[in-house]
């Protein structure tokens, strides 16, 4: 069988959850900043926020603090404190060998967040040389996530067809900017369940899993 069928075109990734587990900063940052202003964060609330955009998630804190500060304030806060403690993250299970097999196969590769670009450029600084062809933010398109705009932006940059390409996702909101796309998806939900769809594979961990598995599945 050719290349072309036993592997994708191209590889996208997302970063919170999924490339590495950042969501445990975001939380301690939002609880920390929330009990500044006497909000207790609750699990459901990091449920709601799960996945951004950044807009949401500041319109959401403004109000639970009955906007004694904006939605742009709350959001310049989490990003500034979240920055400082991205500086020594760690990948997710199974992700350093698939950026190992991406690379010796020669994949076309995006890194595609819904994070501002100041913490997606935090993540790539912690590996000695970036794995990644493409990367773009919440910073860099109009619509971000769950919106397919991201993913459409990074496979125009990598001039490749999405159609033909694969997308990893962890959130119910990736996932359904992925589905969007006309990739295929593999969902490796992380904290919050990803219903089942055409064209996509859900499953528990990448570990012990490589790109032409992952491809064969959806």
């Amino acid at each position: 069988m050719s290349q072309k069928a036993d592997f994708p075109e191209a590889v996208f990734f997302d970063m919170d959850g999924l490339l590495v587990d950042t969501e445990p900063y975001w939380l301690v940052t939002e609880r920390e900043l929330m009990a500044e202003f006497d909000v207790v964060w609750r699990h459901e609330d990091q449920m709601y926020c799960l996945g951004g955009p950044m807009k949401k998630v500041g319109d959401y804190m403004s109000s639970l603090a009955n906007s004694k500060e904006s939605p742009d304030w709350f959001i310049n806060q989490l990003i500034s404190r979240i920055a400082v403690k991205f500086k020594n993250i760690s990948l997710m299970p199974g992700i350093r060998t698939l950026l190992n097999e991406v690379e010796e196969q020669h994949l076309p590769c995006a890194l595609v967040s819904a994070s501002p670009r100041v913490l997606v450029d935090a993540v790539i600084s912690s590996f000695d040389k970036s794995p990644f062809h493409v990367t773009i933010s919440a910073d860099d398109v109009e619509r971000g996530k769950p919106h397919p705009d991201p993913y459409l932006k990074a496979a125009d940059l990598l001039a490749v067809d999405i159609t033909k390409s694969l997308i990893i996702e962890d959130s119910p909101t990736g996932v359904t900017a992925a589905r969007a796309s006309g990739a295929k998806v593999i969902a490796v939900p992380h904290l919050a369940p990803v219903p089942p769809a055409p064209r996509s594979a859900i499953i528990k961990t990448l570990e012990g899993r490589s790109v032409r598995e992952l491809w064969a599945l959806c």
